[in-house]
């Protein structure tokens, strides 16, 4: 980054000496003008470092992929509301491409190459929903082994591709690009998704040295050889950054039972933190902070058109200012193992069921199951809930929350639903650890 042109100023000789003592309301406007001086060159400057901020974010842009509406829903509209100031929800599809492809330094080697190129897989899937009031947040995570149904998708190049009644969730990607990544989880949860974009590996990277590195808590040592760069992390509280961030959140070897549900609740475990960091920290009440973020972000991913403005990401972050940590909960998609093959799992469906009718109601959820396979929450018997007053409900020592009817609700406005306990998960305010693979 080049520091911006400099304001040249014409030199000025001496000022004559003036005797006698000034009159003292002279002395008040002279103050008052001082002041004012000051207040306008403060001005100035904050709108020259937005400025600058906005400007240099939009040239790292990307050019967007358009989104089409699936048969029977409204078409997705191009002029974007202002989400952080104007009611509205959010519902925002991030899918993690494998691919190495361009990413130079350590993916240049043949072996990377060989793993994963072009458009690449989705291995990692998340769904982001923002209530219309903007009280409660849920991210929701897919596995990447989900077999599932893949509906006919709209073709990057024109025309369709067609789609599969079983098939593994993460050839969706490169099976029909962003769009179709879009249409299998719309058609899963019933959810009209506007905002999408896929990210790589670098962008991880960024996104975490932006915040300066995110502290996560390890309740046993994690170690994996088969991560670049390996995993020798030792148990406690670590700051990961960079490179190390991404093997962290890529590693499935190294955490849980090695399995991809396993690397789902650790990554959870980092989500969590870095919300912690992001509100606690006060990066939503800095906007030369959030414009970092967007610009690390924007760097590193292919947008839909409807996230090539920057401050939309800004306004969709602004969007969670209030919310609360105890309101933001990260979810696994429920499902059980595929009884034609043991390596892949399918939907658990009375539990889908319950999670899809919260998302397509609106409704802030209540957990009642586990932190999931690689997470571990050591002072906390029961995730707390989301509730009227923006405070986590107490819950009883002992006492196990019975499984929620799906769609279940209590009678009273903007209450929680109380997810079934076969749906695993935390929410931000909760200080999980990672288990290693032992």
């Amino acid at each position: 980054m080049t520091d911006l042109p400099r304001r040249h100023q014409r030199a000025r000789g001496p000022e004559g000496v003036r005797h006698g003592r000034l009159p003292r309301r002279r002395a008040g406007i002279a103050v008052l003008k001082v002041l004012a001086g000051a207040l306008v060159v403060a001005v100035v400057s904050i709108g020259s470092v937005a400025a600058y901020a906005v400007w240099d974010v939009t040239r790292s842009i990307k050019t967007g992929v358009h989104l089409q509406a699936l048969p029977g829903q409204t078409p997705i509209p191009q002029d974007i509301p202002n989400v952080g100031a104007l009611p509205g929800g959010v519902n925002l599809l991030l899918a993690g491409t494998d691919s190495r492809s361009d990413l130079g330094g350590i993916y240049n080697s043949a072996d990377e190459q060989d793993a994963s190129s072009g458009a690449g897989n989705n291995d990692v899937t998340m769904l982001l929903h923002i209530a219309q009031d903007h009280k409660s947040m849920m991210v929701v995570s897919f596995p990447r082994d989900l077999m599932v149904r893949i509906p006919d998708c709209p073709g990057p190049n024109g025309g369709t591709i067609d789609g599969s009644s079983y098939a593994q969730f993460n050839t969706a990607l490169s099976r029909g690009g962003l769009n179709c990544v879009v249409a299998t989880v719309s058609k899963m949860t019933g959810l009209s998704i506007p905002f999408a974009a896929v990210i790589n590996f670098n962008g991880v990277s960024a996104m975490s040295d932006a915040v300066g590195g995110v502290t996560v808590c390890l309740a046993s040592p994690v170690t994996d050889k088969y991560t670049n760069p390996p995993l020798d992390l030792p148990a406690g509280q670590n700051t990961i950054v960079g490179d190390v961030a991404l093997s962290f959140l890529r590693s499935r070897h190294g955490v849980g039972d090695g399995s991809d549900l396993g690397r789902i609740s650790n990554q959870q475990v980092f989500l969590s933190a870095l919300a912690r960091k992001v509100v606690d920290g006060g990066v939503l009440s800095n906007p030369v902070q959030l414009y970092a973020l967007a610009k690390a972000a924007v760097s590193n991913i292919t947008p839909s058109d409807t996230l090539t403005n920057p401050t939309t990401l800004v306004q969709i972050a602004l969007a969670l200012k209030d919310t609360g940590l105890q309101n933001m909960v990260f979810v696994q998609y429920p499902a059980v193992t595929d009884p034609d093959n043991p390596n892949r799992v399918v939907p658990q469906v009375s539990a889908a069921n319950a999670l899809n009718q919260a998302l397509v109601n609106d409704q802030p959820v209540k957990l009642t199951g586990s932190t999931g396979r690689a997470a571990e929450d050591p002072t906390a018997t029961a995730s707390p809930a989301p509730d009227a007053g923006g405070q986590p409900s107490p819950a009883t020592p002992g006492t196990p929350a019975a499984p929620a009817t799906p769609g279940a609700t209590d009678p009273a406005a903007g209450a929680a639903v109380e997810l079934p306990s076969t749906i695993t998960g935390q929410t931000a305010a909760q200080q999980t650890c990672t288990k290693g693979n032992d």
